[in-house]
This record gives structure tokens, sequence and C-alpha cells, in this order.
């Protein structure tokens, strides 16, 4: 897979290994982003004239896109959002703030990115739930574990942010199911990199965002089962969510409508389905397979490194590998690949319950996607054997 001369970007001459906290921008994205600007711009819903309509169809052809690329029943099942965070704290809100209370358990793996861990201990708290996170491993697995009776909710994410692991799905919905307990998974880093369908996954909630799969930041995806729309409310109000509105109170237009507040990110949207058009085109089962292949060789070029420790190196993984080198601090050497054109990310990724568990304060973290090339991970290892080097000095 040789998609590189897509991405304007990487015309520069970097080495870019930081794709799971944003992806770069193939030109098909940018360019659905100025056509709309400059031939569609309108908003959107209520307006009669043809540039309006034009506009709200774009929107609802993006909605659709979303809907096919996940596999979902419907496109009414598809809500905008900002991105993965406000995504789960609509859930969170809208949802469970409103069905949970004294005696009931949100159940969240130690695994979890902030965002998927936060919003949770601030229902728990008002609520008088009981917040619980499933164990892991030195390495970061998942350890073996049982659900409470009184478990409601299960949140975890398919794949994780900080290590790359890929979840055991099944066994943790059907955990979930086996208490009558719903189901959300944060999705942000598996959308962009598996194959993968809601019908199959089983869940209640899935969130993703758009900046990560190719896509333009500032929009995201919750998805939900129609049933769970309907028992959530929203959690913004205002313009154009509402049915009717009389002088002490007001109804809600119906699902997805009546999570989308105020002018949606119409432009974002048609980015979004621009970037999934190419996700497809691309096949994500060849993504797998590029990335797949990318990280194994990397996983072996690090190995050869002295005094190099890998996390969790012989789990199922996308394309993330995290990494600390002995007497080196994370953020020292990021700066010193940085100034090798190395662009990697390095701290507790948003993941302090899990670093603590690793017992580091932080590590460093090189991630790729389908324009990734061999060449980058190799700078990556020779540059890692020049720091070892200056170490050993």
């Amino acid at each position: 897979m040789n998609l590189r001369g897509d991405f304007p970007l990487l015309a520069r001459p970097i080495a870019y290994l930081d794709s799971a906290a944003t992806s770069q921008k193939p030109r098909a994205v940018i360019e659905a982003l100025r056509r709309f600007y400059e031939e569609q711009n309108a908003n959107v819903h209520r307006g009669v004239y043809r540039l309006a309509e034009e506009a709200t169809q774009a929107l609802q052809d993006a909605r659709e896109a979303v809907r096919r690329f996940i596999g979902a029943n419907d496109a009414s099942e598809v809500v905008f959002t900002r991105g993965t965070t406000e995504s789960i704290n609509l859930v969170a809100r809208g949802w469970a703030a409103k069905r949970l209370g004294p005696g009931d358990e949100i159940a969240v793996t130690a695994l979890e990115h902030h965002s998927n861990l936060v919003p949770w201990q601030r229902v728990a708290q008002e609520s008088g739930a009981t917040l619980r996170l499933l164990e892991v491993s030195g390495q970061g697995s998942l350890l073996p574990f049982e659900l409470s009776p009184r478990t409601r909710l299960l949140a975890f994410s398919h794949v994780s942010n900080a290590l790359g692991t890929v979840q055991p799905v099944a066994r943790l919905v059907r955990a979930a199911r086996e208490r009558g307990a719903a189901v959300l998974i944060d999705a942000a880093q598996s959308v962009p990199h598996l194959p993968l369908s809601v019908r199959e996954l089983g869940c209640d909630f899935l969130a993703f965002s758009g900046h990560k799969m190719l896509g333009p930041m500032g929009i995201g995806v919750l998805w939900a089962r129609r049933e769970r729309l309907e028992e959530m409310e929203p959690l913004l109000a205002g313009g154009g969510m509402v049915r009717e509105v009389r002088d002490d109170r007001a109804t809600w237009l119906d699902p997805p409508w009546k999570f989308e507040a105020g002018t949606p990110p119409v432009a974002e949207a048609v980015g979004l389905r621009a970037a999934i058009e190419y996700l497809e085109a691309a096949g994500m089962e060849a993504v797998r397979a590029h990335e797949a292949d990318l990280v194994a060789r990397l996983l072996a070029l690090l190995t050869e490194v002295p005094g190099l420790a890998l996390y969790a190196p012989s789990a199922e993984r996308t394309g993330v590998v995290s990494f600390n080198l002995e007497g080196v601090h994370p953020h020292d050497l990021a700066a010193f690949l940085d100034l090798r054109g190395i662009c990697v990310r390095a701290g507790n990724h948003c993941a302090q319950p899990l670093m603590r568990r690793l017992g580091v304060s932080g590590t460093v973290r090189a991630s790729l996607h389908l324009y990734s090339v061999r060449a980058e991970i190799e700078a990556l290892a020779a540059a890692l054997h020049a720091a070892r080097a200056e170490v050993g000095r």
C-alpha cells in the first residue's frame, strides 16, 4: 500500500508516527472541504432555497456514509458530535445520569482514556452509583473478571490508545449481556484501523472521532441503538432540536436531530464522508494488513535496541507501540527524536490509571496509519540506537 502521495503534509521531510493522536488528511478530504465552502455553503434544515437544501442533503449524505461504514441499520441512529469525548459525555449525561442510582454499578477497564473514565466518575459521584475498574496485568492485558449483578453499564475501549492492544470485545459484551447491562464502546482507535460492524459488535453505543480516521477535526459520531436514543435526553438545548416551544416548555425532535442543537458541523461532515470513501476505496482489510506488517517489523527492530522496554509486545494490536528507553525520560526521548524529524507522542496519553499500573509516569508512543512506510520505522529504530549510545557515554 503506497498512498503517501495523497497526503500533502507528508511531503515534508518528517517521519509522522503520531497517527493515534490525529491522522493526516488526504487531498480528497481537503478538496471536499474546499468545494463545500466554495459551492454549497449555507445553513441546514430550515432553508427553503436551493443552496440550503443542497447543504442539508450534503449533511444527510455524510450521515448515510457513516451508517454504511459502521454497518448500522438506519442513518437516524447516527448522531454528529464534536468528537469521541462529546459522544461519551452525551451518553453519560443524557442516558446514564438519568437512569442510575445508589446500588447500581458502572464498569470500565483500567486501560481507558480519561474521556472514557472521567464522565463515569461524575455520573457515579452525582447519582450514588458505584464505579468499578476491571483490572489489567503489569503489561496492560485485561485480567479475568466477573461483572456484578448490579452492573448497569459496561464502557470500554475497543483498542487501547496508550498501548494499541485490541480488547476482547466478544467476551466483554457477552458478560454485560448476561447481567442485562448496556455496553458503550470507545472506538476512537478502532474505527480508523479495523473493519467493524456495530451489528456484529453487539453494543448499545459506539463513539469515535473524525480526525483520527483521515477526516477533519471538530467532528465525531455517536451511534446508538434506536431504543437507547429514545431513552436519552439531549446534552444541549436550543435551536435546531426543538419540535415546539411554548413560553414555559419545549418538546424535542426525533433522533438524531434532538441531539444536534445549533448549527451542525456541516463542512466537517462533508470532509468525514470523503475520508470514509477514501478508507472504503483502500479497503479496511488492506489497511489492517498494511499496519500489521509494519508493526511486526517495528517490534522486531525495537527488540534490538539495548535498554528499551516494550509494553504488551505480544498482544493483538493495531499500529501502536509504546516503549521507554532506560535512563531517558519519555519527553526527553521524544524531543531527541524530533530533532531527527521523527514525530512521536510522549507522556501518559490521557491514561494515568493505566500508567500507574504499568509502574511508569509515561511512555513514548509510535503510531501508524495506512500512509506509514517502512522507512519511517527504520528511521525511528536508528534514532533510538543513537539515543542509547548518547545515554551510554
